[in-house]
């Protein structure tokens, strides 16, 4: 299994070390060229949305990563990544477009706001939750499972072949987020 891993900016390498510890190759998608190669499944990192969605156009890349998703590529996407992925921002053009929530961005305030927690994953149990600057979902739709709540608002969910998280799992030791997406591909 290969993961490809968006590298345009935001915490990619994070991504990449815990696939390693999983004992999955990944490699970096950094150019439209970089999408021709074999991979199982992508990684939408966390990172500045409003940068990685400018230099996904910028790359010639949304059409065609949007369009991977549409077809059933399986796709992680972590803090930023939830935004890109989001039909619906709050006071914001949506990116990619495909997964049927209403994204708040930077909903727990600035760098100040920040803090980890643990709180229940579905079918995972307590897991620990680290928050920078981080969204949360508003609202979805009747196709999109809500994962993971914390202080009522929804922090991860899963529509078909797409996991958001609005935490970023690649910053904990815990490698059973990632291993979740792992079995969203295996299936």
């Amino acid at each position: 299994m290969t993961i490809g891993v968006l590298a345009v900016q935001g915490a990619f390498i994070e991504h990449e070390k815990l696939l390693s510890e999983l004992g999955v190759s990944s490699f970096e998608i950094r150019q439209k060229s970089d999408l021709r190669k074999s991979f199982d499944g992508l990684i939408l990192p966390g990172g500045e949305s409003t940068v990685q969605g400018k230099l996904l156009r910028e790359l010639n890349m949304l059409d065609e990563i949007k369009h991977g998703i549409e077809q059933g590529l399986p796709v992680f996407g972590t803090c930023a990544g939830l935004i890109l992925l989001a039909k619906n921002i709050a006071e914001e053009d949506p990116h990619l477009g495909t997964m049927d929530i209403l994204a708040v961005r930077n909903a727990y305030g600035r760098q100040l706001g920040s803090f980890y927690t643990n709180s229940h994953f579905q079918g995972i149990g307590e897991v620990p939750m680290t928050f920078i600057r981080a969204p949360y979902i508003k609202s979805a739709g009747p196709d999109v499972d809500i994962l993971a709540e914390v202080d009522g608002k929804i922090v991860a969910a899963r529509q078909k072949n797409q996991l958001v998280a609005a935490f970023h799992p690649e910053l904990n030791n815990d490698l059973r987020i990632h291993n979740y997406f792992l079995d969203i591909i295996r299936k």
